[in-house]
């Protein structure tokens, strides 16, 4: 049993690798091609913005039903035991900001007659 190739045979063998090399040229030449790496990038960053969106819409989600849980009762009714010292918090701060602006303001008035 011999093992040679005849002359055809070897010319055969070149030309299907020739033929597969050129092929993998072509890929490499496509992965490389400056369009190609930009497009990649970009869907690479798409995919990173899309991830880092959804992660965000979750914790926010939870914390927002976290709160919710804090003033609503299971059955949907609001529990007025927090509610109500909620609500007057926020009276309590709006007030405050619309004095300090008031007085700020009358204050800036005096300064600029007095220029």
């Amino acid at each position: 049993m011999s093992d040679a190739r005849t002359p055809a045979q070897i010319e055969a063998d070149i030309i299907s690798r020739r033929e597969q090399l050129a092929v993998v040229l072509d890929e490499i030449g496509v992965r490389v091609h400056p369009k190609t790496m930009m497009g990649d990038a970009k869907a690479k960053v798409a995919s990173t913005v899309d991830r880092t969106a959804g992660r965000a819409f979750v914790a926010v989600n939870r914390s927002v039903s976290d709160v919710r849980a804090q003033f609503v009762a299971e059955d949907g009714s609001p529990r007025l035991e927090r509610v109500i010292p909620a609500a007057l918090v926020v009276v309590g701060v709006v007030a405050l900001l619309t004095v300090s602006s008031r007085s700020s303001g009358s204050s800036r008035g005096a300064r600029r007659r007095r220029r």
